[in-house]
This record gives C-alpha cells, sequence and structure tokens, in this order.
C-alpha cells in the first residue's frame, strides 16, 4: 500500500442524459503504473471520496487535467471542491500531491496566483527550460498562471515565459503543465520525475 496514489477525474456533462460523469484517460493509470505506482481514481462526489480517503491512507495525491476551474468559468464545481478537501488533507498529512494541467492551475490558485488566457498553448509542442531536464513538451491549456505562488520556486518556462513547472519550498507539492500520459511512448524522463517525486526510486 506504501505505492498507492489517488488521482482526480475530470467532470464531463452529458445533457442527453442528464448525467455528470467522472472520467479519465485509462493512459493516465497506464502511466501511474509505468512509474511503480498503484493508481486509484476518485470520484467527484464529497462524502464518498472522504471515506475512501480514510480508509486507504493514500502514499500520495495526484491532480490530473481537464475542467477549467469554477472560477473562471469551469462547469465542474464539485471537483474544485474535491480537489480542496484532497490538498488541505496532504497538507495536514504531509504526502505528495503533484498536479499537472489543471491539476498545476488549481494548486497555484489555492495558493494564491491568478490565472489568464494564454495564446498559442493547445495542441501543441514546444521548448522549455529550467531545472528539470525536459527540452521539449505537449500543451494543452488556455489557462496560465500570472505569477509563482509565494512559497513556490520556477522549475520550468516556456519560449514566451509562460510557467511550466513549480514546486513548494517547504512541502511536497509540484505542479507541472504538460501532460505525461499522452507521450508515446511515455517519456522517461517523466517516469523518473514521478517515481522519484512519490519515493518509489
Amino acid at each position: 500500500m506504501d505505492k498507492l496514489i489517488l488521482y482526480t477525474q475530470r467532470v464531463e456533462v452529458v445533457s442527453g442524459y442528464n448525467e455528470r460523469r467522472d472520467c479519465a484517460d485509462q493512459q493516465i493509470a497506464a502511466f501511474l503504473i509505468a512509474c511503480g505506482l498503484i493508481p486509484v481514481p476518485v470520484n467527484n462526489l464529497l462524502e464518498c471520496a472522504e471515506e475512501l480517503i480514510a480508509c486507504l491512507h493514500p502514499a500520495g495525491i495526484l491532480f490530473t487535467g481537464g475542467n477549467d476551474l469554477a472560477k473562471y468559468g469551469g462547469n465542474a464545481p464539485e471537483r474544485d471542491q474535491m480537489e480542496r478537501i484532497l490538498l488541505e488533507y496532504a497538507l495536514q498529512e504531509d504526502i505528495p500531491l503533484l498536479g499537472f494541467c489543471r491539476g498545476m492551475q488549481f494548486i497555484a490558485d489555492y495558493f494564491g496566483s491568478e490565472l489568464a488566457p494564454v495564446k498559442n498553448h493547445v495542441g501543441c509542442r514546444h521548448a522549455v527550460t529550467g531545472k528539470l531536464p525536459h527540452k521539449r513538451t505537449n500543451s494543452f491549456h488556455n489557462w496560465g498562471l500570472t505569477r509563482v505562488p509565494e512559497e513556490f520556486c520556477l522549475l520550468m518556462e516556456s519560449e514566451d515565459e509562460g510557467i511550466e513547472a513549480i514546486r513548494h519550498m517547504r512541502r511536497s507539492i509540484m505542479g507541472i503543465m504538460w501532460h505525461p500520459e499522452r507521450e508515446k511512448p511515455f517519456e522517461q524522463d517523466d517516469i523518473r520525475l514521478f517515481s522519484n517525486f512519490f519515493g518509489v526510486i
């Protein structure tokens, strides 16, 4: 159980069935398995997820992509509430928390950084530079950070000076803006990053 990682899911609104569905790309679980981790999805019903956390005592938490934050026009406020509970649980229990794309946006917003629209960051690849070994990453986001939150350091930035990766200076909290699960095959740099962060190697 020491490698069990909870990961969040997007909310898909299916109007024809009057349903709000929790879902995640199967590649997210596949990527976590490649990192030596045991992936467990979390639904967006708060009472169920709180029970899941209490029962499983995860070794780490992953915030995934999809859904804009509700304060920026997104339609999944229940996901925002869920991720707030998980983030505060990670702080309380001092367990690692990593977010990618929307996940990094949520972390930054929680710690006081506003978001702003960005152009030319959807469905493309671009060069990134900084403290991680990546040289080019995928990009699928319409929102970016306006600044690095207090208590965080900048790890990576894009060619147009977009903030691409951050890490808390004292806590095991990190965010990246690219999607590691969308690489075919998975990037070894991403696998090492996640494995190291969650304590597998």
